[in-house]
């Protein structure tokens, strides 16, 4: 008989679908509403478990009617805690933001439905204990963030959305054969079960089961955006609303990131050790190429797109160095550029607004006519680049610092330039956006409503808040991000909570 130890752990799932059934309802304000005070009470569900996990120890429901491995296996671990919590804070915030700024006729085309269903998908891939799950779950998330990123119909967008779903649809083949070759070689898909199962492997069959890691890192690479595969983000993510380029933008390809932590940290950690002189390399070039690219870029969508794929390179850095440190400054890492990114989307919709354009060649002296936006824009920018004492500087001091316990110097160094280039480029919007006289083929402001400003400035208000406060209390987080990364590194942690039958 199947058993539920916890069924709270489902509410980051049923709360995000009841959201999505609005689509039923036919008014456009009415949806506003449930969507904003659904994704609101999703918020509260998830910092109930952050709260439980951290003072009870791993949620765990097993659906169906059988036990682990057969059932499926719903976990809540500290870095699943974590990870849907500043996904609900990004839900909300960007809810909110997307009524003021997203036009009516996006709006009437089910996007509130859609962005559930995709908070519904990315939650299934930080919760689900299996892997079969979780491909279903990057399948959910495929067919809502391609249909948001080409809701409207533009050219641009179309393109840019063929585009990536093109490259994330190859992902889900490699995935889904990955996943076929696992079962063939331990004959089980359940996280838990495979790393306990994977030790035997190794001994029985070895190379195989450091192939199978390799293949779900190419897969994972593809979601995650890192170098040589990352062309399809700067292709589509300056097509949409800047709302939908923000919430794609801050969580899709984090969920990549998650992913090879989740599966190959976990389940290949003997394997792992072959692999890591390439992750090595791919992480400094997938800084090296993002910043580069960022540098190169007049429109500042595309510019933050570019620097998205950079800081994929930091977050790979944990997985590239795999000590404690290095993971926990890893997840740290998660959170601030998570709130970073997404408030500088923001910002910079907020400019949009007020100046009718993304171009920097044709924008200047915000600072002078906007003063409170190029404030919050100069505090996400300098914690972007890592200036202290904000979330920054403690996410990269973190990371760097494991890399040189690790001594791995090379890549501290390309890190460290790298951080100078992000600031060099901050530096470049801040110079052309908001310094520069404004310049004489300006476009004539669009005139959006003062209330529409003001809210798109709160929310980005808020998420630098967040980033100060994550700043000036790190040591909260980070003992947090520690006891997130001592799961994942001791695996037996994870298996005896999904099944205690194996370890007592």
């Amino acid at each position: 008989m199947g058993r539920m130890n916890n069924p709270l752990v489902i509410l980051p799932l049923l709360i995000p679908l009841g959201i999505g059934i609005s689509g039923l309802i036919r008014d456009r304000a009415q949806r506003q509403v449930v969507a904003i005070v659904g994704f609101g009470v999703n918020l509260a569900a998830c910092l109930w478990l952050l709260y439980r996990v951290g003072e009870a120890g791993i949620q765990r429901s097993i659906m169906g009617a059988y036990d682990a491995p057969y059932g499926i296996a719903i976990v809540i671990d500290p870095l699943s805690a974590i990870m849907i919590t500043i996904t609900a804070i990004i839900a909300f915030t960007g809810a909110i933001y997307s009524a003021a700024s997203i036009d009516a006729n996006r709006q009437r085309f089910a996007f509130f439905p859609l962005l559930a269903f995709l908070i519904m998908g990315i939650n299934l891939a930080f919760i689900t204990g299996d892997l079969f799950t979780l491909y279903v779950s990057f399948e959910v998330m495929l067919m809502a963030s391609f249909v948001l990123l080409t809701l409207g119909g533009e050219r641009g967008q179309i393109a840019g959305g063929l585009k990536y779903v093109t490259l994330n649809l190859i992902s889900s083949m490699i995935f889904l054969t990955t996943i076929g070759l696992t079962y063939a070689v331990v004959g089980t898909l359940n996280l838990a079960h495979l790393a306990e199962r994977i030790a035997a492997a190794n001994s029985s069959t070895p190379g195989i089961t450091t192939v199978i890691a390799a293949l779900f890192l190419i897969a994972f690479g593809i979601k995650a955006a890192v170098f040589p595969l990352f062309f399809w983000l700067p292709a589509s993510y300056h097509t949409p609303p800047v709302a939908v380029t923000a919430i794609l933008g801050a969580l899709l390809t984090k969920v990549g990131v998650y992913s090879m932590w989740r599966v190959v940290a976990l389940c290949f950690p003997r394997d792992l050790v072959y692999l890591q002189p390439a992750l090595q390399v791919v992480a400094a070039l997938t800084m090296i190429t993002g910043v580069l690219g960022a540098i190169a870029q007049t429109d500042v969508r595309r510019l933050l797109s570019f620097h998205i794929i950079s800081q994929i390179g930091y977050l790979l850095m944990g997985i590239a160095l795999f000590t404690p440190t290095a993971l926990s400054g890893a997840i740290f890492f998660m959170v601030h550029v998570i709130l970073a990114k997404t408030a500088l989307f923001f910002i910079a919709g907020a400019v949009y607004q007020q100046r009718g354009t993304y171009n920097l060649t044709k924008l200047g002296n915000v600072a002078k006519s906007h003063p409170y936006t190029a404030l919050v824009f100069l505090i996400a920018a300098f914690s972007l680049a890592g200036i202290p004492p904000l979330a920054g500087f403690w996410a990269k001091m973190a990371i760097l610092r494991a890399g040189l316990e690790a001594g791995q110097y090379g890549l501290v160094a390309v890190g460290f330039v790298v951080s100078l280039l992000t600031f060099y480029s901050m530096i470049k919007i801040w110079d052309e956006c908001y310094w520069k006289p404004l310049p004489e083929n300006a476009p004539i402001p669009r005139g959006s409503a003062p209330w529409t400003r003001r809210v798109t400035m709160g929310v980005a208000t808020t998420l630098v808040v967040l980033m100060i406060v994550v700043g000036l209390f790190a040591d909260s987080l980070f003992a947090a991000s520690d006891s997130a990364a001592a799961v994942v590194i001791n695996h037996q942690t994870y298996i005896r909570a999904v099944m205690p039958e194996v370890i007592p």
